[in-house]
């Protein structure tokens, strides 16, 4: 068992749960880029699951695209809520905006930066496993 997949599966298993208790328990509305960040992320527990329990490194080729992109998308959506100018290219108008901040600890941690910290701890475990 390749404790890079194994780990990358620990923290997509978290990064779900995470989200589910905001929306859930909180009831914290997801935005438009909320929304896509949790397409991206809620696969991973399967893939990499199924890729443990059969001891198929090969699960990296399926599960990486899905964890790059989901860099890609939370740090857009962190640039979002903190930089102004990102703010008005998003294209959410209906419901929550994408700008909104439902929690900010220390000034800067929001739910985008805890997928980003999520997606990309995934990412360098599964390039970092061993072939």
């Amino acid at each position: 068992m390749s404790k890079g997949i194994l780990l990358a599966w620990i923290v997509s298993i978290s990064a779900v749960l995470g989200s589910l208790y905001f929306s859930e328990v909180r009831g914290f509305v997801p935005c438009e880029w909320c929304w896509y960040q949790r397409i991206l992320m809620y696969p991973l527990p399967v893939l990499l699951g199924i890729g443990l329990f059969r001891e198929d490194r090969a699960v990296k080729i399926y599960a990486l695209p899905f964890a790059v992109l989901g860099i890609a998308a939370s740090l857009f959506h962190y640039a979002q809520q903190k930089i102004p100018y990102f703010a008005s290219l998003t294209s959410c108008s209906d419901g929550v905006p994408c700008s909104g901040e439902y929690i900010n600890m220390l000034g800067f941690i929001t739910i985008p930066l805890l997928a980003f910290t999520a997606f990309s701890i995934i990412t360098a475990a599964l390039l970092l496993s061993k072939k």
